[in-house]
């Protein structure tokens, strides 16, 4: 038996999740004389669907399994399998190139820099749900992960928060104030605006719910000098956990020793199985094969498999940290008097994360310049740089197949909950439901219209108060097509099927057709058995291009090489003044090499 199941729900505990509840008033606005609702998002970085221990994750996550029990836990929630469009989406209700994030700038190639949809950041008309609760009386705050833009105009305090504390990268360390990756000099967070420097004590889930219970005390304590009920809030809390570095405190990471230890290709096995005595996925489901290239396990040698576990322990304890920052802001809420009238969110922004940023070239001595190692002595604490790797994010999606980056459902198939604890209805939810649906559900429990036109770009996703509420069995019918497209990686969802392109290095470009409901693991292609079928998808496809904006990349585009590609290009930015001293003093030294050189000649010829 594997030491991961130890960590397993009772049956008998995630009954309530599995089963239909009777249904609660048609689409009932909030009960009478109830206040209008704060809202709590919470948004995981890399977090794949089953990581949470509600999801039957071996993470020990009792306060969101708590709001899981209390709330709709949904299992056919699709995001963007890149962070930042899948935050444009879920803070806008539109799609990310209507929103100006069709990418991410680590892998935009020079040829879309600055066209419409791609000047990675939220472009004029793009309304935040910050921004239209903000207009409804709602105070708005932000801690966290931002990376949809950069410098004036472009951070939080410009997009509707009354107060925000935000890293503006794609990430950073969570001990330290310091970057994780050579596309960055620094690690800049910014305090409503401004430039802003972290304390010394600085843990980022610990951190990040502090300050975010500051906003609420110092709002609320204002209002009540003015002698006025506090107004309701948006909180949306942007958490750095799960991403590169995975990092947390050594008495969380010791309660994980010995659970990985059985590797990789048994955790996919065991989660896969699992997600079948759960009902993720049908029983007859097959699991999806490995990819050419995945190493084997017991091949690695002793001090391998040891650094290896230890990593995918370090990932476990980071969720788990969180998760007890996340308790932390909950006990305030409640002793607030907040907590019944409080709506929670919690997602994760994509798949698990692939990257074995080690094997790069150079990597290893940025790492040294920034003081990182990766010992397995201190793997996870303050200087350590761990990750879990291809093999463990494969693992880590199973039941799903790939992961972060790729549009196969390790990529973009994560969970979502959504728990009102002033109405806790328990549901399990098997319908369609996408990343750009959160804001008009926001909206319309807040009484506001998310379909109203203001003249702003419009919303595209829809509303799940309906299902929430048991009053609708789905919002996409089995004729509405969703897309999604991120660097290549595309797809339509439309029904049971779904039409797919997963780019290289860990796809072929082609389109296949999958039904997945049946075969979640994307085995069987039946493009030739319904060619039809194909057809009339590739067709919505083009048609939802057409509308989005979604343009070509340049022939021969490849993820990974232009990744390096805009490293170096950045490298080259931060030090192009270092580098010019440097090629004027190499310069100067040629020339003096050569006037000396010359003179001797001279002296020679003269003797």
């Amino acid at each position: 038996m594997l030491m991961v199941t130890r960590m397993l729900w009772p049956l008998s505990v995630l009954w309530p999740l599995l089963v239909l509840w009777p249904p609660l008033a048609a689409g009932a606005p909030a009960a009478p004389g109830r206040e209008l609702p704060n809202f709590v998002v919470i948004l995981v970085d890399d977090a794949a669907l089953m990581d949470f221990g509600a999801y039957g994750g071996e993470a020990r996550t009792p306060h969101i399994d708590a709001l899981a029990a209390r709330g709709g836990l949904f299992t056919q929630y699709r995001t963007s399998p890149l962070c930042a469009p899948s935050r444009a989406m879920l803070l806008t209700g539109v799609d990310s190139h209507r929103t100006g994030v069709a990418t991410i700038p680590e892998v935009l190639p020079k040829e879309l820099r600055g066209q419409p949809g791609y000047t990675m950041s939220l472009e004029p008309g793009v309304t935040t749900v910050a921004t239209r609760l903000k207009a409804a009386g709602y105070r708005t705050f932000m801690t966290g992960k931002w990376h949809l833009g950069h410098g004036p105009g472009a951070l939080p305090v410009a997009h509707g928060f009354d107060r925000s504390f935000i890293l503006d990268a794609s990430g950073a360390d969570n001990w330290e104030q310091k970057p994780y990756m050579p596309y960055y000099t620094t690690a800049d967070w910014f305090e409503d605006g401004a430039r802003a420097q972290l304390p010394d004590d600085f843990y980022s889930s610990e951190f990040l719910v502090d300050r975010m219970i500051d906003y609420l005390d110092a709002s609320s304590l204002a209002a009540g000098t003015a002698g006025d009920a506090a107004p309701p809030f948006f909180a949306y809390l942007a958490f750095l956990a799960i991403h590169i570095p995975i990092q947390a405190p050594k008495a969380f990471i010791d309660g994980y020793d010995g659970v990985f230890d059985t590797g990789w290709e048994q955790l996919r096995q065991a989660r896969w199985q699992r997600a079948k005595d759960l009902g993720l996925i049908p029983q007859a489901a097959p699991i999806p094969p490995l990819p050419e290239g995945v190493r084997d396990w017991h091949a690695l040698s002793p001090e391998d498999r040891a650094l290896y576990a230890k990593s995918m322990a370090v990932n476990a304890a980071m969720l788990e940290a969180m998760d007890h920052h996340v308790g932390r802001l909950v006990s305030y809420l409640k002793d607030q008097g907040l907590y019944e009238r409080t709506i929670f969110v919690v997602t994760s922004d994509n798949g698990p994360e692939p990257s074995h940023p080690v094997g790069q070239r150079g990597f290893a001595r940025w790492m040294a310049m920034n003081g990182y190692d990766r010992r397995l002595e201190n793997l996870g604490e303050k200087g350590s740089y761990p990750f879990i790797g291809l093999e463990w994010a494969l693992a880590a999606s199973s039941p799903g197949a790939l992961f972060k980056f790729y549009t196969a459902e390790g990529g973009i198939r994560v969970p979502l909950i959504i728990a009102d604890p002033g109405d806790p209805s328990p549901r399990r939810i098997d319908a369609l439901s996408f990343v750009t649906d959160i804001t008009p559900t926001l909206l319309d429990y807040a009484g506001l219209d998310p379909t109203a036109e203001d003249g702003t770009v419009a919303i595209t996703g829809r509303s799940l108060r309906g299902l929430l509420a048991g009053t609708q069995e789905r919002v996409y019918g089995p004729e509405d097509a969703v897309g999604i497209e991120v660097a290549g990686n595309a797809a339509l969802l439309r029904g049971d099927h779904k039409l797919t392109r997963n780019m290289p290095p860990w796809g072929d470009g082609e389109w296949r057709l999958y039904d997945i409901r049946r075969d979640p693991g994307e085995t069987r292609d039946l493009s030739a058995e319904r060619p039809q079928l194909m057809a009339r998808m590739l067709a919505e496809y083009d048609a939802y291009a057409a509308q989005m904006g979604v343009l070509p990349l340049p022939a021969g585009y490849d993820i990974q090489t232009q990744l390096v590609a805009n490293v170096l290009a950045r490298q080259i930015e931060h030090y192009r003044a270092t580098l010019v001293l440097v090629g004027l003093a190499l310069l100067a030294l040629g020339w003096l090499t050569w006037r000396g050189f010359r003179r001797r000649r001279q002296r020679q010829a003269s003797s």
